[in-house]
């Protein structure tokens, strides 16, 4: 009987070692180099982020503003590559004229002058309506950028025209397929290079749309980013890479990094041999809304010489920290 026991201990330390030397960091190739920078929404005026909902009116809890940029802007986000960002996220509607709007909000109410649901509306009228006209740090009595977002809300077109070979996250607002296929239309019809430097997010329908019809296009949903993290917790341990974190983009909330098997190295290593991007955020703390790396107090969270993505709500703050 204990020479049964000791086999079995003999094979639980080497299986553990097989573990530790197929998921430590110690052993893997380090890919070197500066992080990669993500602007969420570009340069953007911050807020209360506090119990947030869907339906929440950011604009009406603007902190006192440190720069004149509004987010989604074609303005904002030249300044966000300026400033040291390598990707501008950037969400999308579409229009009853065909185009894409580049706006955040489900409806016009809470950020313009205009009123009602951004899709059901055509892009002509969208450029009349002034961007900025919400925005209020002092509960109403002033408004800051009143009068000075006129006509400053793009279309898709007219971003890809600007920044022909710069990368771009896209995030579809809806959980409508065909916005996704409207989506993947697009996104064909543009050369392969170009497809190569942009990555879309969504809803679970859109997105598995356009893995359909656009499959070398990197994406990522709510239902797989879930499926991606739980499932490589899972048997990640294996080396095997499961199949929503392939050609993905691949969230990671900070406070959950460290339990990734491979964390950060070899993680990563996996990442990229499955053509999968992947960006830190901020902690997640549960409900439906992320925050992004904005401090130097979360900047420290990172690994040492972190060399994956980093997605940020304070581009310059965080460009700084990285030595850009």
């Amino acid at each position: 009987m204990g020479r049964k026991l000791k086999y079995a201990a003999a094979a639980i330390v080497a299986v553990a070692a097989g573990i530790y030397l197929n998921n430590t960091s110690l052993l893997a190739t380090h890919a070197g180099g500066k992080p990669v920078l993500l602007a969420h929404r570009g340069m953007a005026q911050r807020f209360d982020e506090r119990d947030l909902r869907n339906d929440t009116c950011t604009a009406a809890r603007m902190l006192p503003p440190s720069h004149d940029y509004l987010e989604n802007t074609i303005r904002s986000m030249r300044a966000s590559f300026d400033r040291g960002a390598d990707i501008v996220e950037l969400d999308v509607h579409p229009t009853t004229d065909g185009e894409f709007a580049v706006f955040h909000d489900w409806t016009v109410d809470c950020r313009t002058d205009g009123q009602g649901v951004t899709r059901e509306q055509p892009m002509a009228r969208l450029k009349m309506l002034d961007i900025g006209y919400g925005y209020t740090a002092d509960g109403g009595k002033t408004f800051p950028f009143r009068g000075k977002g006129i006509g400053l809300m793009p279309s898709l077109d007219e971003v890809l025209k600007t920044f022909p070979d710069r990368r771009l996250l896209i995030n579809v607002k809806s959980r409508d397929p065909a916005e996704g296929e409207k989506l993947a239309t697009v996104l064909n019809r543009l050369p392969a290079e170009r497809r190569q430097l942009i990555m879309v997010y969504g809803g679970d329908e859109p997105i598995e749309a356009i893995r359909r019809l656009a499959p070398e296009t990197r994406t990522i949903s709510r239902a797989t980013i879930k499926s991606c993290l739980v499932r490589y917790l899972g048997y990640g341990w294996t080396g095997i890479v499961p199949a929503a974190c392939r050609n993905a983009i691949v969230l990671v909330p900070i406070n959950y990094a460290p339990w990734l098997w491979g964390w950060p190295d070899r993680f990563l290593n996996r990442m990229a041999a499955a053509n999968s991007a992947v960006f830190v955020l901020g902690p997640y703390q549960g409900g439906e809304f992320s925050t992004g790396v904005d401090d130097a107090e979360q900047f420290r969270r990172l690994p040492k010489n972190y060399s994956g993505g980093i997605w940020t709500n304070e581009i310059e703050t965080i460009a700084r920290l990285t030595g850009r």
